[in-house]
């Protein structure tokens, strides 16, 4: 017989796999990247909603009639974050109490605004602006100090 007049074909090769469905080391793989993903953004998610439940708080403890109650009603709130951080930190009384308010970052309570802390619920009357300056400053801090911030 003839090798050049035989009815051959040449070799035929199957279709290359598909890339769908991804084969279970694919999956694997995406799970562990997409894990640590999902928990980070969890962790993140809660942490955002537990800081806007303190602010709630301490918008609605500080919503008084007057200024002298808000500052009452502010200087507990730091008082009860006080403890939070540090045991005993809200029997301080003075000056201490402020050096213990500034942290290591400042002085902006015991020379700055927030002296008002001392002796505002007290007073009479307050002035606006020295109310606005301590309670910005006042709700800064509670954040920090709720967060467990040094």
């Amino acid at each position: 017989m003839d090798p050049t007049r035989l009815p051959l074909r040449d070799v035929h090769l199957p279709p290359s796999p598909s890339w769908w469905p991804l084969a279970p080391g694919w999956w694997l793989l995406a799970a562990a990247i997409a894990l640590p993903f999902i928990a980070w953004l969890g962790w993140r998610t809660w942490r955002m909603l537990r800081r806007r439940r303190w602010e709630r708080w301490f918008d609605a403890a500080t919503a008084k009639e007057s200024h002298p109650e808000r500052v009452a009603a502010i200087s507990e709130l730091l008082r009860r974050a006080a403890r939070r951080r540090q045991a005993g930190a809200e029997l301080l009384e003075g000056e201490a109490w402020l050096h213990f308010l500034d942290g290591a970052r400042g002085h902006a309570f015991s020379d700055g605004a927030g002296r008002l802390l001392l002796d505002g619920a007290f007073r009479p009357q307050l002035e606006p602006g020295a109310f606005a300056a301590a309670n910005a400053l006042a709700r800064t801090r509670f954040l920090e100090l709720m967060e467990g911030r040094r």
